[in-house]
C-alpha cells in the first residue's frame, strides 16, 4: 500500500548536486541552473521530489545569497502547504535554516507566510472567461492556518527582529473591505492568533483591526442598515406570499426540524454590515478568550488587554465621530469586572475635565460617560451616584467661574464641554431615575434635590437650549413629576428665541432648524448587528417605552409632603392624585421634538410625545 500511494523517489538527477549547480552558476554556466528553476516551478512536482530538493537546499543555504533571490522566490512559491506531513516538516526546517543563515530573505519569507492567511481563490475558466471566482472552502483550511503559524513561530525563533519586519507586511496584506466576508474573517482571525505568540505586536495589531472596523462602521450609518433590513424583510414577505401553496406545510415541517436555518436569518442585508458583524463577533470572542483561563477570569491578562484596548480607544475611537458599533469592545471588556468599568469612567472623566484636551475630545468624552452610565446594566446605582456627584459638582464650579459676568451667554463654541456634561447628566438621570429613587422615595428625592438641577437649568449658559430636544423634554417631564425643577418656562422662552437658518440650495431656499447644535451622539445607542448583538444584549439597558399609565403619571407631580403610605403607592406605580397640575405650553413637546436622522442624535425610541 505504501508503495502504491507514494510516488517513486527520483533517482536520476540532471546536472549533479545542488552545490555543483550553484558553483557552475557562479562561474557563468547557467544551463543546469535554468533546468533547476524549471524543475522547481513544475506545477506537477511530486512530494518526493520536493523533499529531495529541500533536503539539499537545507545543506546549501550558505550559497543562497542576495544574488540568488530569484531562486529563493521560486522556492517560496512551492506548493508546500497542501502536501504530505513529510513535505511540511522538511519545508519548515528549510525556512528555519534559510532565515538563520541569510536574513536578507526574511521579508520574502514573512510575505509568503502572511499571504496564506486568507483562503486561496479558485478560478474556473471556460473559453478564456472566468465563470467562477470564489473562496476555496477547503476542509483543511484550519490545518493550513495552523501550519502557517508554526512557520511564523519558527522564523521568529531564529530571527528575534521578526516582529518589526512582520508588522508592515500585516498592514500591506490586509484585505480591502469589499473582499468577501470569508477572506476578511480568516485574515482578522489569523492576525489575532499572531498576538498570542508575538505579544509585542498586540497593540499594533489591535490598532490595525480597529482602524479597518471603523472604516466599515462609518461607511454604514445605522439608518442605512435599518433601511436595508426593512427592504429585505419586505421582499422576503412578498416572496413568501407569492409562494404560498400546497408545499408550504412540508417546508414548515422541515424548518422546525432543522435549527441551522436560523443562521440565514442572522445574515445582515447590508453587505458591509454583514462583514462588520462577523468581525465584531471575532473580536468579542478574542477578548473573552484572552481574559478567561479555564473559564475563570484572569485578572492579569484582563488588565493587560484593557490597557491595550484603552490605548486603541484613545487613538482611534475617541476622535471618530458617530461610529455606531466598534466602540462596544470597551463596553464588553468593562462588563467583566466593576473595577474595569470604574477605571474606564475615570479615564473618560480625566479627558473631560482636562482643559488641555481639544474641546471636541472633551465633548465626546462627556457623550461616552452619559451613554455608558445610562446603558451599562452591570454598573450599580452606587457608581452612577458617584459619577453624578462628580459631574454635577464640576458643573456647579463651572457655573461659579463663568456665570457671573454680564457677557456670559449661550455659546456652544465657547462652552462645549459644559453642555456635553449637562447632556450626560440629563441622559443618565432619564435612564436611571427609577433606580435612584428605588427602595426609599424620601431618601432618593433628598439625594436628587442635593444635586441642585435648578441652578444648572436656570444659569445664563442655558443648557436646555443646546441639549438634544428629546433629552430635554424627557428630563423636563421627569423632574417636574418629582418637583425637582420646572423647565417649561425656559423651554418656552428658548422656543420663542429659536431662529430658523435659511440656506440656499439648488432647489431654492431651505429653512432649517438646527436641533443638535452640539453635534453630539450617544455612542452606546442600541446595537443592531445580528450575530454580535448576542454578546451585547445581556449587558445592555434598553429604553423602556413609556406606557399610557407612565405618561399619565408624568403629568401628576409628587406632593412634597408625601406620607409613608403614599411612598408605598408610588413604588407600586400608583401615583397620588394631585388636581393642581400646572398646564404645559402646547409647543414644548412638539417643537423640535426630534433630532434629524442626519445628526445622529438620541435614539428615536428615546422620545415619547407628551399627550396634550
Amino acid at each position: 500500500d505504501e508503495f502504491l500511494s507514494s510516488p517513486p523517489r527520483k533517482t536520476v538527477r540532471f546536472g549533479g548536486t545542488l552545490a555543483d549547480i550553484l558553483l557552475k552558476y557562479e562561474k557563468g554556466d547557467t544551463t543546469d541552473f535554468e533546468l533547476l528553476k524549471h524543475q522547481l516551478s513544475d506545477p506537477d512536482i511530486k512530494d518526493a521530489q520536493i523533499i529531495n530538493w529541500l533536503h539539499e537546499f537545507r545543506a546549501s543555504v550558505a550559497y543562497l545569497t542576495k544574488e540568488l533571490e530569484q531562486l529563493v522566490s521560486i522556492l517560496l512559491k512551492l506548493p508546500w502547504l497542501r502536501r504530505s506531513r513529510e513535505v511540511v516538516e522538511e519545508y519548515l526546517g528549510f525556512l528555519g535554516n534559510l532565515v538563520s543563515a541569510q536574513t536578507v530573505h526574511l521579508r520574502p519569507c514573512l510575505q509568503m507566510i502572511v499571504s496564506q492567511f486568507v483562503p486561496p481563490r479558485i478560478t474556473i475558466r471556460e473559453d478564456d472567461v472566468d465563470i467562477s471566482d470564489s473562496d476555496d472552502d477547503d476542509e483543511n483550511l484550519s490545518e493550513n492556518f495552523n501550519t502557517c503559524h508554526r512557520a511564523l513561530q519558527t522564523v521568529a525563533r531564529y530571527v528575534p527582529s521578526t516582529p518589526q519586519f512582520l508588522m508592515p507586511i500585516l498592514v500591506e496584506n490586509f484585505p480591502f473591505i469589499n473582499k468577501s466576508e470569508r477572506t476578511l474573517e480568516c485574515y482578522v482571525h489569523n492576525l489575532l492568533r499572531v498576538t498570542v505568540y508575538l505579544p509585542s505586536l498586540r497593540l499594533q495589531i489591535l490598532e490595525l483591526i480597529v482602524e479597518k472596523l471603523l472604516k466599515l462602521d462609518v461607511s454604514t450609518p445605522q439608518q442605512d442598515i435599518e433601511d436595508a433590513e426593512e427592504a429585505a424583510n419586505n421582499s422576503n414577505s412578498e416572496e413568501k406570499s407569492t409562494e404560498e401553496g400546497l408545499f408550504d406545510m412540508e417546508e414548515d415541517e422541515e424548518r422546525k426540524g432543522n435549527k441551522v436555518v436560523s443562521s440565514s436569518s442572522e445574515r445582515m442585508a447590508h453587505p458591509l454590515a454583514e462583514r462588520l458583524d462577523i468581525l465584531m463577533t471575532i473580536l468579542f470572542s478574542y477578548i473573552k478568550d484572552v481574559c478567561h483561563v479555564n473559564g475563570k477570569l484572569d485578572i492579569n491578562n484582563t488588565k493587560a488587554l484593557y490597557r491595550d484596548l484603552v490605548s486603541v480607544f484613545d487613538k482611534l475611537i475617541l476622535p471618530t465621530h458617530a461610529s455606531c458599533h466598534v466602540q462596544y469592545f470597551m463596553f464588553y471588556i468593562c462588563s467583566f469586572k466593576l473595577g474595569l468599568a470604574e477605571a474606564f469612567l475615570d479615564h473618560l472623566w480625566k479627558k473631560l475635565h482636562d482643559p488641555n484636551n481639544p474641546s471636541v475630545i472633551r465633548q465626546t468624552a462627556g457623550s461616552y460617560i452619559g451613554s455608558f452610565l445610562a446603558r451599562a446594566k452591570f454598573i450599580p446605582v452606587v457608581t452612577v451616584k458617584a459619577c453624578l456627584d462628580l459631574l454635577v459638582n464640576w458643573l456647579h464650579k463651572y457655573i461659579d467661574n463663568r456665570d457671573t459676568g454680564a457677557n456670559t451667554y449661550c455659546d456652544v463654541a465657547l462652552y462645549g464641554p459644559f453642555y456635553s456634561t449637562c447632556q450626560a447628566v440629563f441622559y443618565t438621570f432619564i435612564f436611571r431615575h427609577k433606580q435612584l429613587l428605588d427602595g426609599n422615595l424620601r431618601k432618593g428625592l433628598a439625594y436628587l434635590q442635593s444635586l441642585n438641577f435648578e441652578r444648572i437649568v436656570m444659569c445664563q449658559l442655558n443648557p436646555l437650549k443646546i441639549c438634544i430636544p428629546s433629552v430635554v423634554n424627557l428630563f423636563a417631564a421627569i423632574t417636574r413629576k418629582y418637583q425637582l425643577v420646572f423647565c417649561y418656562t425656559i423651554i418656552e422662552r428658548n422656543n420663542r428665541q429659536f431662529i430658523p437658518v435659511v440656506r440656499s440650495g439648488a432647489g431654492g431656499d431651505l429653512v432649517q432648524t438646527c436641533t443638535n447644535p452640539l453635534d453630539s451622539f450617544f455612542p452606546f445607542d442600541p446595537y443592531i448587528l445580528k450575530r454580535s448583538k448576542k454578546t451585547v444584549d445581556p449587558l445592555y439597558q434598553f429604553w423602556e417605552e413609556l406606557s399610557a399609565e407612565d405618561l399619565e403619571n408624568l403629568r401628576k407631580p409628587i406632593k412634597m409632603g408625601t406620607s409613608e403610605d403614599e411612598d408605598d403607592d408610588f413604588l407600586k406605580g400608583e401615583t397620588p392624585q394631585n388636581d393642581s397640575v400646572v398646564g404645559i405650553a402646547p409647543n414644548s413637546y412638539e417643537s423640535n421634538a426630534r433630532s434629524p436622522v442626519s445628526s445622529v442624535g438620541s435614539p428615536p425610541d428615546c422620545y415619547v410625545p407628551y399627550p396634550q
